[in-house]
């Protein structure tokens, strides 16, 4: 396994890229609302990464994806591909995922969405994911392991009664969009990679309301929960400091 330790020049410029996504998602907030389909959701972020941030949307193209976003609404797990007759109905969640390339580096985030009012159960679930993927953030320091940053996600998730998804994990990332290290979102303390200082790579666990089981669908991108259950996902990008972790997405607006 080769880790690329980026230098404080290289953090900045993903800091950069970090930035853009993460506005991506800001700007596409007021728009996530009933009736609205995912292709629209997909062309208005397409055009701002292109027209006013002056960037490249990441996902187009990557490995034959034809999208700017993944749109994973309700029981998607992960990588759904935006079309024009998938309406957002009340109540549904959504993930919109998100990568943008400045200069050669990639800004990679996502986030949860209500659209319109939640149920109680849905909202359970967002905050919780979110909870989650902050607690494995929180567990990153030059001396932890992988293993923690799992296992602290592992345990809060499972405290609340979910499952977490285990064939998808956060990654490595820099001018190369996934690189080492593959980063779980389970695990034990004190096992797997040493972390350092300069490390940069995706915290973005995928948790499931019902059991942890996924499919793929024929589209050979979308998955979905086995059981037809809810699934909610978070992502950050994050660096390893001197003595914790940045947050290279940090979102304009608050959780």
């Amino acid at each position: 396994m080769t880790i690329k330790l980026k230098n404080d020049k290289q953090i900045a410029q993903l800091r950069v890229a970090g930035k853009l996504a993460a506005d991506v998602l800001a700007m596409i907030k007021p728009y996530v609302v009933p009736g609205v389909t995912t292709e629209e959701l997909d062309r208005r972020c397409h055009d701002y990464i292109r027209q006013v941030q002056k960037a490249t949307p990441a996902n187009v193209g990557y490995h034959g994806f034809p999208k700017t976003l993944c749109t994973s609404v309700n029981g998607v797990v992960c990588h759904g591909i935006p079309n024009s007759r998938e309406e957002l109905k009340d109540g549904d969640i959504i993930n919109i995922d998100v990568t943008v390339i400045k200069d050669g580096w990639h800004g990679d985030t996502s986030r949860m969405f209500h659209v319109g009012q939640p149920g109680e159960a849905q909202a359970r679930l967002v905050q919780t994911t979110y909870e989650a993927m902050m607690a494995g953030i929180a567990a990153v320091r030059p001396g932890a392991r992988l293993g923690d940053v799992g296992h602290a996600i592992q345990t809060l998730a499972e405290a609340a009664g979910y499952t977490v998804v285990r064939e998808y994990c956060g990654h490595g990332i820099g001018r190369v969009y996934h690189e080492e290290p593959q980063v779980l979102h389970y695990g034990r303390p004190n096992t797997g990679l040493l972390l350092k200082k300069g490390m940069t790579f995706t915290i973005e666990p995928m948790i499931n309301a019902g059991a942890a089981g996924v499919r793929q669908l024929g589209d050979g991108w979308t998955v979905i929960t086995a059981d037809g259950s809810l699934s909610a996902q978070w992502e950050h990008m994050i660096a390893v400091t001197d003595d914790g972790a940045e947050i290279l997405t940090p979102w304009p607006d608050a959780a």
